[in-house]
């Protein structure tokens, strides 16, 4: 992880990002001990007091539970957590070709899934940061967010999530309609999974309208299969080409609250 964070960091300096880490301790679900998070929070136009937050988990469970054979074999999540933080890589290419209406973060959250059995906690990363933008107000605002999880499969089909629909509908529906707009027909507007994710905390604790990019059809979830040869870079040119254009077209009306 300590290597993974540093390669992250080392690639954002190169478009002259403003990056942040936020450094955080939980207690480890099976010792208790502590255990150290950090999250990474990469700004495009820091000096805009209105933005749009864009935001992904970067760590990956600790085995592959779901994998019949070999659920304590070892995991790379490829899609499952690595394939957000490739599109952000990505895109940070793209950033200074386009304009955006908002100042745009990309924020990479810790500790989605320190996960060993089902019922022990999730999203640490996503409710810490909800709770520092709640608790300590920034100058800025974050006028809405998209959370993506899962964005790779080879094949992609990204229904709208029903949470995201509940708690964030015009955020929601702006982004797939600028899919719609673009024929990125893997952007299928229709509800289907209710999914719990990132996007629940920066909803319900920060209270940015936040929408999840999730295919949650992804036949690999948490097994050892979740490698790149399952994945797309196809898959991630059409969500980054997307979230690239969409971020020219969020709702003005979303800033004027």
């Amino acid at each position: 992880m300590l290597k993974q964070r540093t390669m992250i960091i080392d690639h954002f300096r190169k478009f002259g990002c403003e990056i942040r880490a936020q450094a955080f301790d939980v207690a480890h679900p099976q010792t208790g001990a502590p255990v150290r998070m950090t999250n990474l929070v990469i700004s495009f136009d820091p000096t805009a007091q209105e933005r749009v937050v864009l935001a992904c988990h970067y760590d990956t469970r600790p085995f592959p539970d779901r994998d019949r054979v070999r659920p304590r074999g070892p995991f790379i999540g490829a899609n499952d957590g690595a394939s957000g933080v490739a599109l952000f890589m990505e895109m940070a290419h793209h950033m200074k070709t386009i304009r955006p209406r908002y100042g745009v973060d990309f924020v990479m959250f810790d500790g989605e899934e320190l996960v060993y059995r089902d019922f022990d906690k999730y999203f640490y990363g996503s409710e810490y940061f909800a709770r520092w933008y709640r608790d300590n107000p920034p100058e800025y605002k974050y006028v809405c967010g998209v959370v993506a999880d899962m964005v790779a499969d080879k094949n992609l089909n990204l229904f709208i999530e029903k949470n995201s629909w509940k708690m964030a509908p015009k955020v929601t529906q702006s982004l797939w309609v600028t899919a719609r707009n673009m024929q990125v027909k893997e952007f299928i507007y229709r509800q289907k999974y209710e999914v719990r994710d990132d996007h629940l905390a920066m909803n319900q604790i920060a209270g940015i309208p936040t929408t999840d990019i999730i295919d949650f059809d992804y036949p690999y979830w948490h097994t050892t299969r979740d490698t790149a040869r399952s994945c797309s870079a196809s898959s991630l040119s059409k969500v980054g080409r997307v979230l690239l254009q969409w971020l020219t077209e969020v709702p003005i009306e979303l800033g004027e609250k």
